[in-house]
């Protein structure tokens, strides 16, 4: 799944689920002690021709958790997390600029859609423009990597390069748009400087101001879950912060690869996260399941969790569905 259509899923979920600062560097040492890697991202997506949905929509992100939202429908800047909400409520200039931001990518989208139907000679929606826009800090090496991504109807379209201060086409059809933005320079050196030097300290003021709510960890419920008797078995982890945590299957208290399938990690409405590791069961003679067992690792948490592959606490739909099927044939 390509990154602009990624965060085009995480809009939607948004949808419908719904700088003075304190300088303390004893505390902003806690917090980034216990996380390596951090993040400061926005999304914003803008339709037109798309029927039912806000022409413009954007989130921003701290870690992956969602602190605030805006669009086109509301017209206002909605904080999504408590600490966010304090932190805008202290520093009024803060809020008023997300709040302009929101109103100028809006109408910024708007132009930048009529200007790629026109440049690219489109005639036929819906169109669906994307951008994914940040920075990334790893506070134990200290590397700074910021980026500016666009998409276009679903695929990437194009993406600032921060070194050589140019845009990278990410398609053919993209050129034409690529040595257009190549022109303007100054958007450019905005683009370098926003990304590698102010969206960092705003990373890590962030960082300090939600030290406590991005710090903590939310241990999941694990699960044993099957379709039907001889289907695979999967283990199955939800409702886990952060999201460093590994699902693996052990046999004999050994790490086995061999006919296990690892999901990825998705993110849940509520800002945990799940994921989920498969195990295919049709070799294992019916005297060997205890020999297997399932490990959850939460990276702060405390002792891992271990669900031992036993038939008595699979769950599973199989006995409804099939009585079902019976009924219904029996008729």
């Amino acid at each position: 799944m390509t990154t602009v259509i990624k965060a085009f899923h995480f809009l939607i979920a948004e949808l419908f689920s719904s700088l003075s600062y304190k300088k303390d560097e004893e505390a902003f040492h806690l917090f980034f002690s216990l996380h390596l890697k951090h993040s400061l991202r926005y999304f914003l997506t803008a339709t037109d021709g798309v029927p039912g949905f806000p022409e413009f929509i954007s989130a921003a992100t701290v870690d992956e958790v969602q602190v605030g939202y805006c669009d086109s429908n509301i017209k206002t800047v909605k904080p999504r997390q408590d600490w966010m909400r304090r932190l805008l409520e202290g520093d009024p200039e803060h809020l008023k600029w997300y709040y302009q931001k929101c109103l100028e990518e809006e109408h910024a989208f708007r132009a930048k859609i009529n200007n790629f139907k026109q440049r690219l000679n489109l005639t036929q929606g819906p169109y669906i423009l994307q951008r994914m826009n940040g920075c990334d800090w790893d506070n134990e090496t200290g590397e700074i990597k910021g980026y500016n991504r666009y998409g276009f109807n679903g695929e990437d379209f194009l993406a600032v390069d921060l070194n050589n201060l140019t845009w990278t086409a990410l398609k053919s059809q993209a050129v034409i748009i690529k040595l257009l933005w190549d022109d303007d320079k100054a958007r450019l050196e905005y683009n370098k400087n926003y990304y590698n030097s102010e969206c960092p300290v705003w990373l890590k003021n962030y960082g300090h101001q939600g030290r406590s709510f991005l710090q903590r960890t939310e241990s999941p419920s694990v699960s044993l879950l099957q379709k039907t008797p001889s289907s695979v078995v999967s283990c199955h982890a939800t409702g886990f912060y952060p999201d460093r945590a590994e699902i693996f299957w052990r046999k004999d208290g050994e790490e086995i690869h061999e006919g296990v399938e690892k999901g990825e990690i998705l993110m849940n409405n509520d800002g945990t996260f799940q994921m989920s590791a498969e195990l295919n069961i049709s070799s294992i003679q019916p005297g060997g399941w205890r020999r297997y067992d399932c490990v959850f690792q939460l990276s702060g948490a405390g002792d891992d969790i271990i669900v031992t592959l036993d038939k008595s606490v699979i769950r599973t739909n199989w006995g409804k569905i099939h009585k079902l099927n019976k009924s219904h044939s029996s008729k």
